[in-house]
């Protein structure tokens, strides 16, 4: 698994990465509220551990600071994100939704975005009792035909 963060060049098809398949490498984008503050924690460790588990041979995008530290100037952080959700195979929509510190207002848009562009690179969970994640709920269900991730 290689991972790619947003303080890192831009997602590029990395032929290298995966010489023996005919198709460029499989790559995931982990959409998602992002900590911004150092007292919170980013769920996006945790989703890492569970696609090495998964033994994942993909890219995966994590649209924060590699060390953790300050985000890339706003202009270059959003271009960043929209190369890489353009070109990725998969996108996973994670909505923990907490209402003091991770409210997912930008997760909101990216996710109806993609879900009306192109549903089938779309995965999406949330914590069980996620607050205000009812229609997120409802729109996945009526049009991928399926229930949410509710653990990560």
């Amino acid at each position: 698994m290689k991972v790619l963060y947003s303080d890192q060049p831009p997602y590029e098809y990395d032929y290298e990465y995966n010489e023996t398949e005919s198709t460029r490498p499989k790559s995931c984008f982990l959409v998602g509220p992002s900590p911004r503050s150092a007292e919170v924690p980013s769920w996006r460790p945790q989703a890492l551990e569970i696609l090495a588990a998964t033994n994942y041979n993909g890219t995966v995008l994590v649209p924060e600071p590699s060390n953790g530290g300050r985000f890339p100037a706003y202009d270059n952080q959003i271009t960043w994100e929209y190369q890489g959700l353009n070109k990725c195979d998969a996108i996973v929509a994670w909505v923990p939704r907490c209402m003091k510190t991770m409210l997912a207002l930008t997760t909101n848009v990216e996710f109806g975005y993609w879900l009306a562009k192109a549903p089938e690179k779309l995965y999406y969970g949330r914590p069980d009792g996620a607050p205000h994640t009812a229609y997120l709920d409802w729109m996945y269900q009526k049009k991928k035909k399926k229930a949410p991730i509710n653990n990560l």
